[in-house]
């Protein structure tokens, strides 16, 4: 996984954006290609919607909402949960590397980086409602976006304070945009089930190593750089879930990479050293598998092969494209992943 989960980044960057609007109107694309919409038999409301986003700010729209443009990874899956295919989205070939759960077609416009829109290329494919995300309502990004007229939904991609309620928050409102709440419902259903089922696989397999610690990293001048999920993280969340106890024990600091995890993601900042502070706890971390992933040097340390997790087998990779910060999906293939190294299925 990469760095920064976009907005974490709004923690970190300034959004700039430029450009403008082009007339020409393109097909729509509405029918979802996911696996997970196959069998779906859902209803689309064609209601009006009126709703409060979150961060405060009322969207009225005269119908739902079927040309969806998105400017972020985990809001991309969710709009492909809820069997629709978005006519645009920021930073496609990324979200194909790092996002596994919803396959995104290809023939799906990119609208730039995340964070950094191609307004020419987004208002070119004529979209009816724009998702972004954002921890405040006079974010910068919004404040462009509002200037031409098509309908922004603002979404809060993370909360350390409660980080699975606030995925199905985001899903939950995207759903009730797209006149999808009927099937918003259904899948937030099936993701209680499949969490409940996994916390019992977990119980019956009596694990008795439960101190964790699953991160995640990138290489930054040639030098190994590793992000500890700390507590208020969406993976730590899941594995306190299943039973386990996290053992990053920083505290919440607003001022990311200073010392502490960061009040949105719960996500913390130090060196392949920095993870002696767990002791023998089982450690858990994202691998990509890209040329560039940071466990090619990781694993070549003298520091992480005298780990108590490592020389004792307890270090384990998470299949690439299981992105920490996604949607329903996204947060089942990890819990699928945690049952599987945990019961060794």
């Amino acid at each position: 996984m990469k760095r920064l989960t976009a907005t974490a980044a709004a923690l970190l960057l300034t959004m700039t954006a430029c450009g403008t609007t082009t007339v020409e109107e393109p097909v729509a694309q509405t029918a979802s290609t996911s696996q997970t919409c196959a069998d779906d038999t859902t209803k689309t409301s064609t209601d009006p919607v009126s709703m409060t986003d979150g961060v405060g700010r009322k969207v009225e729209l005269a119908k739902p909402a079927s040309r969806v443009a998105v400017l972020e990874w985990q809001q991309t899956e969710d709009v492909l949960t809820l069997c629709l295919t978005p006519v645009a989205v920021a930073d496609p070939k990324g979200y194909g590397t790092y996002v596994k759960a919803e396959p995104l077609p290809a023939s799906v416009i990119s609208t730039g980086e995340r964070g950094e829109p191609d307004l020419d290329a987004l208002y070119a494919q004529n979209p009816d409602l724009i998702v972004v995300e954002a921890f405040k309502a006079d974010d910068e990004l919004i404040t462009k976006l509002e200037k031409r007229g098509v309908p922004v939904l603002a979404t809060v991609g993370a909360d350390a304070s409660g980080q699975i309620e606030n995925m199905k928050k985001v899903f939950s409102m995207i759903g009730q945009a797209t006149g999808r709440t009927e099937r918003a419902d259904l899948v937030l259903k099936q993701f209680d089930t499949h969490l409940a089922e996994a916390k019992a696989k977990v119980t019956a397999a009596n694990v008795q190593a439960k101190d964790f610690l699953f991160f995640d990293g990138w290489i930054e001048g040639g030098n190994v750089v590793i992000r500890p999920y700390g507590k208020g993280a969406l993976f730590t969340e899941l594995g306190e879930q299943l039973g386990m106890t996290p053992a990053w024990t920083d505290k919440i600091n607003a001022a990311y990479g200073s010392g502490g995890v960061d009040p949105a993601y719960g996500l913390a900042q130090t060196d392949i050293e920095g993870l002696t502070a767990v002791g023998g706890a089982t450690l858990f971390y994202s691998d990509d598998e890209t040329p560039d992933s940071y466990v090619k040097d990781l694993v070549k340390s003298p520091i992480w092969t005298a780990l108590p997790a490592v020389k004792e087998g307890r270090a384990y990779a998470f299949p690439a494209g299981v992105w920490g910060a996604g949607g329903p999906l996204s947060n089942e293939q990890a819990i699928d992943a945690y049952v599987k190294i945990l019961t060794k299925e």
